[in-house]
């Protein structure tokens, strides 16, 4: 049974109003997690609609196996693949939605070993595929100092990010960083105490962030993701994305921009038969209500964004 007392769907009811269910519609979740907003999109689905899922996660996978339905396959793979699993489904240009809800979900945070959070002692993991060899320790164990201040700045918008990477670059010449209390209360030593952020996030918030971003190529698989998308789709066929992250969100808000542009020539050139019509309907953009949040705080920094394929 999936156990939903540890994890609630982001912007669930948004999600599925955005999706515009049909009965017998062709559905994919490209970020199955626990299953939540799966559960939602099958219980809209008739007899003969189907919904197909991926994960990387060895932990997602196995709760999916609590799903007894035969309108529903769940395999384990990445969302940045969609388009080889549309083919492997026989699906490819005939699905009518898909949504990703992007980030790290609260049973891979409240679970220590898998080391994502840094409120959590436990080994500093942070893979989302437990079958990757790039842990977040081994990065760090031998990462250049030049790499990790890129890292923290690209990925985690960290202000500190050169003194933080020199600090592990020291310390690791004693011994490796093994655990995120240890590298979480490096950072602390190296962010000052009066910075008022700090009042409203800790300090190794963005680092810890950026690292697991750039160890599980997350803005890669997202690049990925929105160059095939729409081959995958029927037309007026729906994606729905949910980002924690600035940088996932603007990818998605300029895929979704370029794609809703027509004609890219000024009004006077006479160019004939030029005339590009957009490939993309941009949708509605949701962020949680203050009854969501309250009820879950990860839902703070969610962005819903919608676009339909229409050509």
């Amino acid at each position: 049974m999936i156990d939903k007392a540890r994890h609630t769907s982001v912007l669930l009811k948004e999600v599925i109003t955005g999706l515009e269910i049909k009965p017998k519609g062709i559905y994919l979740d490209g970020t199955f997690g626990r299953g939540g907003h799966s559960l939602a999109i099958l219980k809209a689905l008739g007899e003969e609609g189907r919904l197909y899922a991926l994960d990387k996660d060895d932990a997602a996978i196995a709760a999916g196996k609590a799903i007894a339905d035969t309108r529903f396959c769940l395999e384990k793979g990445s969302f940045a693949d969609i388009e080889k699993w549309a083919r492997h489904w026989d699906i490819l240009g005939k699905i009518d939605g898909v949504l990703l809800d992007l980030g790290v979900s609260s049973p891979q945070l409240d679970d220590a070993n898998r080391g994502f959070s840094f409120l959590r002692e436990g080994p500093l993991d942070m893979r989302m595929d437990v079958q990757q060899e790039l842990s977040a320790a081994k990065w760090l164990a031998n990462a250049e100092i030049d790499e990790m201040t890129r890292v923290f700045k690209q990925y985690g918008e960290e202000p500190y990010a050169r003194p933080i990477a020199q600090a592990i670059a020291a310390a690791r010449v004693l011994k490796p960083l093994e655990t995120t209390q240890q590298l979480a209360d490096l950072i602390v030593k190296m962010v000052p105490e009066g910075k008022a952020w700090r009042l409203t996030k800790h300090p190794a918030t963005r680092v810890f962030q950026a690292i697991r971003i750039h160890i599980n190529g997350e803005l890669e698989a997202l690049h990925r993701f929105l160059a095939r998308v729409l081959s995958v789709l029927g037309v007026g066929g729906i994606v729905a994305i949910i980002s924690f992250h600035s940088l996932e969100d603007r990818l998605v808000k300029r895929f979704i921009q370029e794609g809703a542009k027509g004609d890219p020539y000024p009004r006077d050139l006479p160019i004939q038969g030029a005339k590009v019509v957009p490939g993309l309907e941009k949708g509605m953009v949701s962020h949680a209500s203050a009854e969501e949040i309250a009820e879950n705080p990860r839902a703070r920094s969610a962005v819903l964004r919608i676009m339909r394929k229409i050509k």
